[in-house]
């Protein structure tokens, strides 16, 4: 008689990730041709958590503000760019109101002002432009691959967008102030049936007791108990925003935060702009403060703090043409960019800053023409810049070439080491997301743009953005351009690599006829038949 025993279900161990090495490659790194330019950057990036309302960044005049100290009086004229990312977070989405942002503009002048807005966006993280985990490459034709506000962003403006909630024109009167924009950060909230299994903190839970105890001192302590109204929980939201413009006179800009007011019966109403001006007039700096930086001359500091941009930059834009004659090597062909020998690579540095400039002593980051004491010294990272880069391609050799373009994470370094380091495999944080556009001639003569969204991890080396087959003595140029992304952290490095052809055994030739003897007669061919 057979007797069914209960089956043991068997546990297995999850599998142990993979220990992750540090690999060196042997790729050595050139700076980074050009200089930015110098259109000017309203940077809006401190502090980067807005909790207190106030003023973000003010170029006003100092003159009769509550707190001058705010005001960096810097009027800003012809082009110029527009950059903003701040976060709101809250313990109590449930009673906090909405965070708006607001940007206001002013005309010193006695003429009237105009402005346009050739391209603007701006996003939040929630709902708009959710952080999502994407591979590492994806084509992005129509705009609608992203990860994040920052992503979103620069993703429009680069192929020249503008969103409908911006205006076109703007024209200023002598004298007068105009709010530019009127952005909400809402705290995302749960649905109360989520929010009614939350369970209520004990400290909240033990001072609601303790109240109740004072007000009824006769009350047993089984009366005491509180039931729990749970509506604690954190919750953030991002918002990315990023705009060029061109003023032909004179215009102060600011960004400032203020919570939304509330109607007697609890509804939120939208700042006015005698609030926004009211917050301009009397307001001091938002806060939480960010940490102070660290001297960028400090050379044993045991932590080094960047700390975050708020200030005007000098440069939106950096335009380069990578070549031989730039790199300052000896070359029959100066003017173009002669490829690599196969199996071998070089790379140019991006967005490299101080501290990590991968031994070529180039800081990328723009100047601050003004900034507050306790934000970055630098624009470090240069968020929101427009790299354009050409690269002539030259194939020296006799023989055809396949050489690949990527865009790679290295870990951060200022040691000139001959090549780069990368971690196998590479850490989950991200680097890099955005997208890059892409030009060139394919491989058959034709046309080719390309939009691909790029992810790129912390000691990622990653696989090509493209992969072009050069012919002989051929030429081609490849243009690489995109708006370095909020949502990055520098320094990330542009890699040229010539691929080692794969090794194919090559089938044995058949046995050759013997020859034939000068005295013997040729063989006899078939004729032809004829119709």
């Amino acid at each position: 008689m057979l007797f069914m025993l209960p089956m043991i279900a068997q546990v297995t161990p999850a599998p142990m990730p993979p220990a992750r090495r540090t690999i060196f490659s042997p790729q050595p790194v050139r700076p980074l041709p050009g200089v930015l330019d110098d259109v000017l950057m309203f940077n809006s990036n401190s502090p980067e958590v807005v909790q207190q309302e106030g003023i973000l960044l003010s170029t006003f005049p100092p003159a009769g503000k509550r707190t001058p100290q705010a005001h960096l009086q810097l009027p800003l004229k012809g082009q110029f760019t527009l950059f903003a990312h701040h976060i709101f977070r809250t313990n109590d989405p449930e009673n906090t109101p909405t965070l708006f942002l607001g940007f206001i503009l002013h005309n010193p002048s006695q003429d009237y002002v105009k402005i346009n807005v050739t391209q603007a966006a701006s996003f939040l993280s929630t709902p708009e432009a959710p952080f999502v985990n994407l591979p590492a490459y994806m084509d992005n034709p129509r705009g609608y691959v992203f990860s994040g506000p920052g992503s979103r962003a620069m993703n429009l403006v680069l192929r020249g967008g503008r969103q409908r909630n911006w205006p076109q024109n703007i024209v200023l009167e002598p004298g007068e102030y105009r709010l530019l924009a009127n952005l909400p950060i809402p705290a995302p909230r749960l649905p109360r049936a989520v929010v009614s299994r939350l369970p209520m903190p004990p400290e909240v839970t033990l001072a609601q007791g303790m109240v109740l105890a004072l007000q009824n001192p006769t009350l047993a302590q089984a009366e005491l108990e509180v039931l729990p109204e749970p509506n604690l929980y954190p919750s953030s939201n991002g918002r990315s925003t990023f705009a060029r413009l061109t003023s032909d006179g004179p215009v102060y800009v600011a960004s400032l935060a203020m919570y939304a007011n509330r109607t007697w019966d609890g509804r939120e109403q939208m700042p006015l702009v005698r609030d926004w001006m009211n917050v301009l007039e009397n307001g001091g700096l938002a806060g939480p403060r960010d940490v102070a930086p660290t001297p960028l001359q400090a050379s044993n500091a045991v932590r080094f703090f960047y700390g975050r941009v708020a200030g005007v930059a000098q440069g939106s834009q950096w335009s380069a043409r990578l070549t031989d004659g730039a790199a300052g090597l000896t070359s029959p062909q100066p003017q173009m960019l002669t490829i690599p020998p196969q199996g071998q690579a070089f790379s140019y540095g991006l967005s490299t800053l101080n501290r990590g400039t991968f031994g070529t002593g180039q800081v990328q980051s723009a100047p601050l023409l003004v900034r507050y004491p306790d934000t970055a010294y630098l624009a470090h990272g240069n968020y929101g810049v427009h790299y354009d880069l050409q690269m002539p391609l030259y194939n020296p050799s006799n023989f055809p070439q396949s050489v690949a373009i990527s865009l790679q994470s290295p870990l951060k370094d200022d040691v000139k080491r001959g090549g780069l380091q990368f971690l196998e495999p590479p850490e989950p944080r991200v680097f890099f997301r955005g997208t890059v556009r892409l030009r060139y001639p394919g491989d058959d003569g034709s046309p080719q743009v390309r939009y691909v969204h790029v992810v790129k991890h912390r000691g990622q080396q990653g696989e090509p953005l493209v992969t072009l087959n050069l012919a002989p003595k051929e030429q081609r140029l490849v243009e690489v351009d995109y708006l370095y992304p909020p949502d990055a952290t520098p320094p990330q490095v542009l890699t040229v690599q010539t691929l080692t052809p794969t090794v194919t055994q090559t089938p044995p030739k058949p046995s050759q006829p013997e020859a034939r003897p000068l005295t013997q007669a040729p063989a006899v061919m078939p004729a032809k038949k004829t119709r």
